[in-house]
């Protein structure tokens, strides 16, 4: 049997690999403006595997569940989106290690964990535009939220909006890392695919929400 916390990262892991395959082209169009255009097309593949083998990965705990999707994704996403996106889900299992049950607090040490581990894989940093100028906002929108008592969906309302505001902010600024870096000063006028890709997770995170299962359901 799965825990509600257990549940509710299936829930948001579901999310994010659905997301990623209904936004494939969105994604890619957004990335051909001064990248190579595969970010789209490598992020549908690989949770095209999550999504295809949903019901095989262990689920002793959250972390080895989060484990074994960062396992699953590394191996199939192409170019640097691969390893970025892998470790960021390595770096948050490893926060959760054993456990079933998960706190706010413990989704925020997850997402610093996980940012770190970008930070350090990507050699960047917020400013670079890169998804980290979307995904720091939106965790530190989340955490002041958890801070102030709000409940989940308000905290994940406000992480998407600080999420899309950033991205959007991204359109102003120079490209430093990857592909787009050799653009130079044309990479201005169009948003980092990355920090988008962060602000629709987000977003559709916030409508679905409150559709999610919460009743106890057993794992296949």
């Amino acid at each position: 049997m799965t825990s509600p916390s257990f549940r509710d990262t299936e829930f948001v892991v579901r999310e994010i690999a659905q997301t990623c395959l209904d936004n494939e082209k969105q994604f890619g169009d957004l990335d051909s403006v001064v990248g190579d255009g595969d970010f789209g097309y490598s992020l549908a593949r690989g949770f095209e595997v999550v999504v295809n083998d949903w019901d095989s990965y262990d689920r002793s705990d959250i972390g080895t569940f989060l484990q074994k999707i960062a396992v699953a994704i590394t191996g199939r996403i192409g170019g640097t989106s691969g390893p970025i996106w892998g470790t960021a889900f390595i770096r948050a299992a490893g926060v959760v290690k054993g456990r079933d049950e998960i706190s706010g607090d413990d989704v925020v040490a997850m997402l610093r964990s996980a940012i770190e581990g970008i930070k350090a894989r990507g050699n960047a940093d917020v400013g670079d535009k890169t998804l980290l100028d979307a995904l720091v906002p939106m965790t530190d929108a989340a955490e002041q939220s958890i801070a102030s008592g709000q409940d989940a969906a308000a905290t994940i309302s406000a992480a998407a909006s600080a999420a899309r505001a950033a991205a959007d902010a991204t359109t102003s600024m120079i490209a430093k890392r990857g592909r787009a870096s050799y653009s130079g000063e044309r990479s201005i006028g169009s948003p980092d695919a990355g920090a988008v890709a962060v602000a629709v997770i987000l977003e559709r995170l916030d409508t679905d929400w409150p559709n999610r299962i919460t009743e106890e359901v057993e794992t296949p």
